[in-house]
């Protein structure tokens, strides 16, 4: 399995893709005055305390205040647990598992931020409007909700996590070896910083330990000068902001299992590989320049890709496709058979297209990024054992996902309930909006419609028409309307209003709209 990292960088905009076997699995974009704010450590002020939500608002500096949970307030204990911490794989997208005390960026150790001594105090006994708080970042503001921030702090290396807030040492559970765990927590114990707490991530996995020690050097002054900064600090102010897209992509996506990074812009070349040098310097010769007259997206075909993933129908290499749907509230993926018609049992032929769904839906849960609640509606299979085999596959592929999921199991319906965590916007919003013509709606009235309308506003209006002739001017879709299936109707209603009507074709107007004119 080949893996690569290709790197775009255009004036005013950084987008990398991620192939694994030459498919696009994943994407990143970053626009200038939109970059990401994850990972960001803010001196705020509490503008108000929710005592009925255990929460509070932040002004941080941002365009919408951020909110605080209060769990998010009380430094997390570890007492009780096993050193080893769960993880998952680091992303650039700085999602809300790079906030404190997370193992590699992934999720929260066991035990993070909601498992303490005793019950959580009340918000109202911890702050209090006006005050002065050092918080992270931990989830991007997304559509109308502000950025969620904690006040667990944590910093992720190359090599570790720091977490100048707890107490803890914690290595990687997809770290298997024995020898090697044994091996990175005897040498964390030995450097750990006086105060704060490290986890070692997944790439620690043969790092030296002069790698280790000045990883958490590095760390741990970012949190030093942070500290000795907020002192003076009149807030809202930032006190730090993480990597750009580039270098941090660099940092969390990088290993020993991509192949090769490419990008295409020298000045950014240069900075990945003093970067490399620095914390990789093994895997710097995978870096290469591009500077060809091809646009390095179009050779590797991942404008294509990306117009794929913005298209509601998504079809599948048997003949049957997806209908994925987002909305505000949860995305529906419905699996439809469509061309496919299989060759003997009904039910094999339902469970091949399920089989296949299965495997595309997680693939476009990654290239689309899409979080929050998703329903999956596959095709009703009769069999209880075919939808264990459904089911299976759908959980076997999304542990390539490097973005939390929960996933149940498959009903007697057909539907699978799963949340993705929802860490920025999704692919569809981040380059698209709401459309100007139907305002959200998704659906324009068609254009029968459109004429049944035009009747009725002119029966309400003709008597303010001064002139013998009236003029409707309509998008041309609607004037064929009038002029096949609706015209018994239009003359009716000239001789009801008794004056003339003539229908002009506009191809500059939107099929809902049209226009009334008084002639003659």
């Amino acid at each position: 399995m080949s893996d690569e990292l290709i790197v775009n960088v255009t004036l005013g905009e950084t987008r990398i893709a991620r192939l694994e076997n030459g498919t696009v699995a994943e994407l990143y974009i970053e626009r200038d005055g939109d970059q990401q704010v994850v990972g960001n450590v803010y001196k705020g002020v509490v503008s108000r305390v929710l005592p009925g939500m255990q929460a509070a608002f932040l002004d941080i500096g941002l365009e919408k205040a951020a909110f605080l949970y209060v769990s998010d307030i009380v430094p997390d204990l570890f007492e009780g647990m096993d050193d080893d911490e769960d993880e998952e794989e680091a992303s650039p997208e700085g999602n809300a598992e790079q906030k404190p005390a997370q193992a590699e960026g992934g999720r929260k150790p066991r035990g993070r931020g909601r498992r303490s001594r005793g019950p959580l105090p009340k918000i109202e006994d911890l702050i209090k409007e006006g005050q002065s708080l050092v918080v992270q970042v931990a989830k991007e503001p997304i559509r109308t909700k502000g950025a969620r921030v904690t006040c667990n702090i944590s910093f992720p290396g190359r090599y570790v996590v720091y977490m100048p807030t707890v107490d803890h040492i914690g290595v990687s559970r997809r770290i298997g070896s024995y020898e090697e765990r044994a091996r990175l927590k005897r040498i964390i114990s030995e450097n750990k910083p006086g105060k704060g707490g490290v986890i070692v991530r997944t790439v620690s996995v043969g790092a030296t330990e002069e790698a280790l020690k000045a990883d958490i050097k590095n760390v741990e002054d970012i949190w030093v000068g942070i500290a000795r900064e907020q002192e003076k600090a009149k807030p809202p102010k930032c006190l730090y902001q993480d990597l750009g897209l580039v270098l941090r992509s660099v940092r969390d996506l990088m290993s020993p299992e991509i192949d090769r990074l490419v990008i295409d812009s020298e000045e950014d070349y240069k900075e990945v590989m003093a970067f490399m040098q620095k914390f990789m310097p093994d895997l710097a010769n995978r870096v290469e320049l591009y500077n060809r007259e091809t646009p390095l997206f179009d050779v590797y075909g991942i404008e294509t890709e990306i117009n794929r993933g913005l298209g509601k129908k998504v079809w599948l290499k048997s003949g049957g496709y997806l209908i994925v749907d987002q909305s505000e509230a949860l995305t529906s993926i419905d699996v439809n058979t469509g061309r496919f018609v299989g060759r003997d049992d009904f039910e094999d032929t339902i469970l091949q297209t399920n089989l296949e769904a299965a495997e595309e839906i997680a693939y476009q849960l990654r290239l689309r990024n899409i979080g929050g609640i998703i329903i999956n509606d596959f095709i009703d299979m009769e069999r209880y054992s075919n939808r264990s085999k459904v089911f299976y596959a759908l959980k076997d592929a999304l542990r390539r996902d490097r973005v939390r999921t929960t996933i149940t199991k498959i009903s007697d319906l057909g539907l699978v309930e799963m949340t993705r965590k929802r860490t920025r916007d999704s692919l569809t919003q981040m380059v698209s909006e709401t459309c100007f013509y139907c305002q959200g709606k998704g659906r324009t009235k068609s254009p029968i419609t459109v004429a049944f309308e035009f009747f009725r506003e002119l029966k309400r209006v003709h008597s303010k028409l001064n002139g013998r002739l009236i003029v409707v001017k309509v998008h041309p879709r609607v004037a064929q309307v009038l002029f096949n299936e609706a015209r018994s109707r239009l003359d009716l209603l000239e001789k009801q209003i008794g004056k003339r009507i003539v229908v002009e074709s506009n191809e500059g107007f939107h099929v809902e709209n049209f226009e009334l004119l008084a002639r003659g």
